[in-house]
């Protein structure tokens, strides 16, 4: 809590034979053996975790804000801004393309339901900045999150 709110994951108990229950659904080794690298997997229990777990929606919130809170021209600029961040290469015009759909489907869903994008932005300990409305926040938020589920973004290549 507070100050000491990130340290957790530096910090995760193992046990002697078994790890963390989100690091087994990411294909952490046991640590019987030494292992030297691990197979890249994606899986739908590896979408659950990031799409649901506090730590990773905070998360996805977080680059939302430090997005909102840049001054690009757009939108345009500020997702190809995001997706570099995330997936360390810019991205084609048909993935800006499918972005850019699915950020207007997202405002449509917030401006219309402020009440969940309350619900969204209340989750984690940490409060939201106030760099933008609540339903603009909540729709990058959804955005940000879709970047951090993309194969690439999971699984080193």
């Amino acid at each position: 809590h507070g100050e000491k709110l990130h340290r957790r994951s530096l910090y995760t108990y193992w046990k002697r034979t078994l790890p963390p229950t989100n690091l087994s659904t990411f294909d952490a080794p046991n640590r019987e053996i030494c292992s030297i690298g691990r197979l890249p997997t994606n899986t739908p229990l590896q979408a659950l975790v990031t799409l649901n777990d506090p730590q990773f929606v905070e998360a996805s919130r977080a680059l939302a804000e430090k997005l909102l809170g840049t001054s690009y021209p757009g939108d345009r600029d500020r997702l190809s801004a995001g997706f570099l961040k995330v997936t360390s290469r810019p991205p084609t015009a048909s993935e800006l393309g499918t972005l850019e759909s699915a950020l207007k489907r997202e405002r449509q869903r917030y401006q219309s339901d402020e009440a969940s994008a309350l619900e969204l932005l209340g989750i984690g300990e940490v409060a939201p900045k106030p760099v933008a409305s609540a339903h603009e926040l909540a729709a990058w938020t959804q955005i940000t999150s879709t970047l951090f589920n993309l194969s690439e973004a999971l699984t080193r290549r």
